[in-house]
């Protein structure tokens, strides 16, 4: 088999997939050193998803995202893709997908450092601005736990501050 796409999107994990994540992530924060072996890991795996009750089987489910926490910004790699689709989609009306993807790789491949070198800037800034509201997100969400039932206006005016931030950064591009 090929390699899957990178911009192939990810269906969504069946329960006991998120099982076997989460005992492997117990395995590994557990024996962080050791080396595993796939097949004898999978049986016990197995062995512990079935005597997991229905119950708790459904609560294992993956953490629904909050749609208000900042979205992680695209790499330089998706920078270029997003400016360079179009043209391909123009000149190629009847390209699939996949075969788009994979001239936009070969697009990128064939960039010299220099030619790449503003796609990847591009993607520092959001990155760090990311870094930014998603350190106010998780601040605001930790005071907003700790103040339940108060009716101060204190993490709404750090989002705000937050906002000029945003502002003053998209100057800068």
């Amino acid at each position: 088999m090929g390699k899957e796409h990178p911009n192939k999107p990810r269906s969504k994990m069946s329960s006991y997939a998120l099982f076997a994540q989460t005992c492997q992530e117990e395995h590994k924060k557990k024996h962080p050193d050791s080396s595993v072996n796939f097949v004898e890991f999978s049986k016990k795996c197995l062995e512990r998803w079935k005597t997991t009750s229905a119950k708790e089987k459904k609560g294992k489910k993956g953490k629904k995202k909050d749609r208000n926490a900042p979205r992680r910004p695209p790499s330089a790699f998706f920078l270029f893709c997003s400016e360079h689709r179009p043209k391909i989609k123009s000149g190629h009306p009847g390209l699939f997908v996949v075969e788009t993807a994979k001239k936009l790789g070969e697009m990128w491949s064939g960039q010299s450092a220099k030619d790449k070198q503003p796609y990847e800037q591009k993607a520092v800034k959001l990155e760090e601005r990311y870094e930014k509201g998603i350190a106010a997100y998780r601040a605001k969400g930790k005071s907003e736990a700790g103040k339940k039932g108060s009716k101060k206006n204190k993490p709404e005016e750090e989002e705000e501050e937050d906002e000029d931030e945003e502002e003053e950064g998209e100057d800068e591009e």
